[in-house]
């Protein structure tokens, strides 16, 4: 059967059809087009006037297709997801960046800003590829890095400061209370140490707690992760040591206390990194967010 862009159906007709034939009901379908049974009815007949064939069989308390309308129903919908899709494509769609950073970066300090960012840049569809591997910006289409190390990071590569790592001693406030802090490496034996896989403890305690003190009088629990290690901590288990950005918003919010003064400054620090020669006007805005979410 051959028509013009003229001559082709009625629009309602063929709705109607297609909902008719799902349900095989004009009842339900009237229901889900929001019209009346006689409506839905009426359409369908005139469709089948239209087109000199009957598509339907009106049987006791049910409809039933015809061979001419199981036949015609099945291009009739892709017809309608044609439709659907080329409307859907005439939308702007979002663009799509991935971030790839380690687990605890991104439970810790990434995730709780990224509704600003998204207020931000509702065009932007990030997705956050977290893990300890280092992703592939090749292989795994990562756009932008947030990597704790030192440059260089690799050939090819181009890499901007984010933060300087400051690591601190945190604790439960129901822990240790104000003034009656560990003076020395003995008196923090009386605590259980939480440790991640970085273990800064013996750095921290030399420098800032006089050193000494025999290893095995410490308690400890060991993590894989530093925010599994900073999540015990807020849950009253121990004292851990973390990076204060990692932190900062627990102790303004009292679930954790900076337990002393010292902080160390890590060797290694956080860094943004991109491919040098790949230019993304959607990367620099997001490169642009964290550099100022990180000067905040």
């Amino acid at each position: 059967m051959s028509m013009s862009i003229g001559n082709l159906p009625s629009l309602n007709g063929l709705k109607a059809f297609d909902v008719a034939a799902r349900h095989l009901n004009f009842r339900l379908a009237a229901e889900e087009l929001g019209v009346t049974q006689g409506a839905v009815a009426q359409h369908v007949r005139g469709l089948e006037a239209e087109l000199g064939v009957a598509l339907f069989e009106r049987l006791p308390k049910s409809l039933a297709l015809t061979g001419e309308g199981r036949s015609y129903v099945a291009d009739v919908r892709r017809a309608f997801e044609l439709l659907a899709n080329a409307t859907a494509n005439l939308k702007p769609q979002p663009v799509k960046l991935v971030v790839s950073t380690t687990p605890t970066f991104a439970s810790r300090w990434l995730i709780p800003r990224l509704p600003d960012f998204t207020s931000r840049h509702p065009d932007l569809d990030l997705h956050i590829l977290a893990t300890d591997r280092i992703s592939s910006f090749q292989v795994d289409g990562v756009d932008l890095a947030v990597r704790y190390g030192s440059p260089p990071f690799g050939p090819g590569l181009a890499a901007e400061l984010l933060f300087e790592q400051e690591i601190i001693a945190i604790c439960n406030p129901s822990l240790v209370a104000e003034g009656a802090e560990p003076n020395n490496a003995e008196e923090l034996s009386n605590y259980t140490l939480l440790h991640d896989a970085h273990n800064s403890w013996p750095e921290y305690i030399d420098r800032f707690l006089g050193g000494g003190g025999d290893p095995t009088l410490f308690r400890g629990i060991s993590f894989s992760q530093t925010s599994h290690a900073i999540e015990a901590a807020i849950a009253g288990q121990g004292i851990a040591v973390a990076t204060r950005a990692f932190v900062s918003t627990d102790i303004e919010a009292g679930r954790l206390r900076q337990v002393f003064d010292g902080a160390l400054r890590a060797r290694s620090h956080f860094y943004l990194v991109k491919p040098r020669y790949r230019k993304s006007e959607a990367v620099d805005k997001l490169q642009d967010w964290l550099r100022s979410q990180a000067q905040a």
